[in-house]
């Protein structure tokens, strides 16, 4: 089904349009929008002082234009704030942009015709994609560069991915049978202003820690069979006592994913096994930590998708035109920061797993690093190096971008929230964590294949079974990069929890 825009979007409206969902402009949008454009035509034609349509921007605001200069301001603003650089923005966060982007124009405050808005849908409909630098952005006014980028395409400027070929934004539009629009007063203000880029990347990362607080669970249930942990401190009971949201859904799962182990069972009773370490004693606590987070990150984002982060913003209601900093960032960067440190101690709970599967002074019984005749085998020894270095690049991501700003624009915009940049580091730092649980996936099932004939729960065998058909039992050393690699795309493609979900059914 369409999304439709000017209407409640939620995070799963978001994902769908990133992954090619189409799209609608309803109705009422168009109504809003022709009633906030009527405001901004009255003050052009009256002459009357507005920031940004007929003064100049940031620290010339308090240069009046005069009426011929109207109008170029507005395609010179896309050209001059369009000065991004480093590496290109997804497509699917390109298609988020857009999608946002459009969005917030028509919630009805801008004060921009529905052309607009009807040409960002297009662009969506005819995979029309920006190509968007992804460093660049202060995060107020909102994110400048990236949306001075998205914006020039509609100008027939700028670069775009026109159905997977990269060409001049003139080209893809003489390709789609359309024509560059010609901005009228308020219109190229309204398309850079506002949080949309950030906001696009951090929704995304948020998704896709939706997808990995359910994996690091299936991972963690692995290693703790594999190491002979024990299901003791997941009972019900001990969770009602400290009655944290996430915590209580992560211990839930665990309990589903050993229930009826014979791994388990084989050691329970066991005098010398009493209390396991921290990394798997403590999963339930800080993992259900990063699902509190991720939960009040969406939370957040979600005020967002709704929210008007123009400025000047037009009220149609009273014919007022007025100058705010709801541009500004902050929310998200904060939010995303958090965000980001919850993703670390994630990531490194689960680095810490695969250290003690692979010690045998750790992992009761089982041959060190995980092969037979290790010392002329070095088995799944680097895979801990690889998550290691991976957690340790986390930790510098996790520096908390929203606590720096750097005044600009002559001291007017001194104060900047740097939310591109957090949005940024979470979403690495997710990609990061992905990469980590695989490896954990990956070395738990050697090890669970290694207590055979001890049998796995029904759930861990039913993640054994996924990783085992990309992935197979390590006799000895063989090249171990193609082996990551799968394992990462078992976590990232959500396969490794849905073969597990058609067994135990939907974890929390």
């Amino acid at each position: 089904m369409p999304v439709v825009v000017g209407e409640r979007l939620t995070l799963e409206d978001v994902v769908a349009v990133a992954c090619g969902e189409p799209v609608l402009l309803s109705a009422d949008a168009r109504e809003r929008m022709r009633a906030s454009r009527r405001v901004i035509d009255d003050k052009v034609e009256a002459g009357e002082t507005v920031y940004g349509v007929t003064t100049g921007l940031g620290s010339l605001a308090n240069v009046r234009l005069a009426p011929e200069e109207v109008r170029r301001l507005q395609l010179g603003l896309l050209r001059s704030h369009a000065v991004g650089t480093g590496p290109f923005l997804g497509e699917w966060e390109a298609r988020a942009m857009l999608l946002l982007r459009a969005q917030v124009l028509a919630l009805g405050h801008s004060g921009v015709r529905p052309l607009i808005v009807e040409r960002v849908v297009e662009f969506l409909n005819q995979d029309i994609l920006p190509l968007v630098p992804e460093q660049g952005s202060l995060g107020a006014s909102g994110d400048l560069a990236p949306l001075a980028h998205l914006a020039l395409p509609l100008v027939g400027e700028g670069e775009v991915s026109f159905r997977g070929e990269r060409m001049p934004g003139w080209a893809a539009l003489e390709r789609a049978g359309l024509a560059p629009i010609e901005l009228e007063p308020k219109e190229g203000l309204s398309l850079v202003n506002g949080t949309q880029g950030m906001l696009a990347v951090g929704l995304l990362a948020a998704a896709r820690g939706r997808a990995l607080c359910r994996a690091v669970d299936v991972s963690a249930a692995m290693t703790m069979e594999a190491v002979l942990a024990s299901d003791g401190p997941f009972d019900e009971r001990l969770h009602r006592l400290r009655p944290h949201p996430g915590q209580a859904a992560s211990a839930s799962n665990l309990r589903r994913l050993l229930a009826a182990s014979a791994i388990v069972a084989s050691h329970r009773d066991s005098p010398h096994l009493v209390q396991d370490g921290y990394s798997l004693r403590c999963a339930p606590q800080v993992h259900g930590a990063f699902r509190d987070v991720l939960a009040f990150a969406v939370g957040v984002m979600e005020i967002e998708l709704g929210a008007v982060s123009d400025n000047p913003v037009v009220l149609p209601e009273t014919g007022e035109v007025l100058s705010g900093g709801n541009f500004h960032g902050q929310p998200i960067a904060n939010a995303l920061d958090a965000l980001a440190a919850a993703t670390v101690s994630l990531a490194s709970i689960s680095e810490r797993r695969v250290y003690r599967s692979l010690d045998p002074a750790t992992n009761n019984g089982l041959p060190a690093f995980l092969v037979e005749r290790s010392g002329m085998n070095s088995g799944l020894m680097i895979l801990q190096y690889t998550a290691a270095a991976l957690v340790s690049e986390s930790k510098t991501l996790a520096h908390p971008a929203g606590t720096d700003s750097i005044p600009s624009s002559a001291g007017q915009e001194d104060h900047v929230s740097m939310g591109m940049t957090a949005a940024r580091h979470a979403r690495d730092c997710i990609a990061n964590a992905e990469k980590v649980v695989g490896i954990e996936a990956l070395v738990a099932a050697q090890g669970i294949d290694l207590r055979a004939p001890l049998s796995p729960a029904p759930g861990t065998a039913a993640a054994l079974a996924a990783v085992r058909r990309v992935i197979p039992f390590l006799e000895e050393d063989r090249a171990l990069a193609p082996d990551l690699e799968a394992a990462v795309q078992l976590v990232a493609s959500g396969a490794l929890v849905e073969a597990v979900q058609e067994v135990v059914g939907p974890l929390d």
